[in-house]
């Protein structure tokens, strides 16, 4: 018969455990593939997002020394006052009003509250603090529901959903400062890679500042709840050279070159409801209420990203907007398919 003493379950009881606390380590020992989520929180490539991953490692270390304590002093417990074949079953001596523990078990959690405190409010007050050098781009982003506005006040540009600043070499820093206003509810702005999350306040400016030192695309999202396509309110920021960043500005300070070969298009559009939501510069068109589309098909989505931006998906939109973002604000214009097919055409030439 096999023996189930108290030895032998002690023993597959610490072979469990064992087992238990090495797999988690071992994930996080070995080697992380970076490219597994463009919001992977643990590839920074800007100064503030480095400052909150290392806060984050401190924290983490913090407490999972406090587990490991703690489970260790459990494990103790267990194995060495568990139950024996010659426990008689009566309540063992009690010990009371031991001021020794008492001391311990209040004076270091608040020890350990005021380091986490410490340490959170140095990462904040270096980031709040960061010096703005006069090279510095400003951007001006306004949260709607659901899309993003990007003004660009000292270059004289105005895009939507799609943000673009430059590459910031650590040699000749060229940061972005980032003003956060919120046109109806509170949004969030977050781009893991390149920040932490700032809120969007109506009627309350809220400021953020990035220096990306790798270019490429960096994903976000709000984090805030706002409404019923918050979960497609994406956030795309392409980070460029300084030599493609200088040619995509001059790209859109240009005003919206009419195409002889799609006027009718053209016409219908100025015709419609679309110029009271969406401007188009150089035109009658000056609607604020919708995104601005002088230079539409040089975005890669539409509809805040939730679409690739082809003339497909954009007929698509203008037809039903509800068939890309379900519950969308933007009305149906109740166009046949010819003046779909012009308009589409139209929008299609404005880059």
């Amino acid at each position: 018969m096999q023996n189930r003493g108290p030895s032998n379950w002690k023993m597959r009881f610490a072979v469990q455990l064992i087992v238990l606390l090495y797999l988690p380590v071992a994930a996080l020992a070995g080697p992380a593939d970076r490219s597994i989520s463009p919001t992977n929180i643990f590839a920074p490539v800007s100064t503030p997002a480095h400052s909150i991953l290392g806060l984050s490692l401190f924290v983490l270390a913090v407490t999972a020394a406090i587990f490991v304590i703690v489970f260790s002093l459990l494990v103790y417990c267990v194995a060495r006052f568990g139950k024996r074949a010659d426990d008689d079953g009566r309540e063992p001596p009690q010990v009371y009003g031991s001021t020794q523990v008492e001391l311990a078990w209040t004076v270091i959690p608040i020890l350990i509250v005021v380091v986490l405190f410490m340490a959170t409010a140095r990462v904040i007050a270096s980031i709040q603090k960061g010096a703005r050098p006069a090279n510095a781009i400003q951007v001006i982003a306004i949260g709607h529901q659901f899309w993003w506005e990007y003004r660009y006040p000292g270059l004289k540009v105005v895009t939507a959903n799609e943000l673009h600043v430059p590459v910031s070499d650590p040699a000749h820093p060229t940061p972005t400062f980032i003003t956060l206003l919120s046109a109806d509810t509170d949004h969030s702005f977050w781009v893991p890679r390149l920040a932490g999350k700032t809120d969007l306040i109506p009627n309350h400016a809220n400021t953020m500042w990035i220096d990306p030192q790798q270019t490429g695309l960096y994903l976000g999202q709000c984090a805030q709840y706002c409404g019923t396509q918050h979960a497609k309110m994406l956030l795309r920021v392409y980070v460029q050279s300084r030599e493609e960043f200088n040619r995509w500005i001059e790209e859109q300070s240009q005003v919206a070159h009419a195409n002889p070969a799609v006027s009718e298009g053209q016409r219908i559009f100025k015709a419609t409801a679309c110029i009271n939501c969406h401007g188009v510069t150089g035109t009658v068109a000056d609607g604020s209420f919708g995104p601005d589309l002088t230079h539409l098909m040089s975005r890669e989505t539409i509809a805040s990203g939730a679409a690739p931006n082809t003339p497909e998906n954009l007929r698509l939109w203008i037809q039903n907007p509800d068939a890309i973002k379900p519950g969308s604000k933007m009305p149906a214009m109740g166009l046949s398919d010819q003046e779909l097919d012009a308009v589409t055409a139209y929008l299609a030439t404005l880059r």
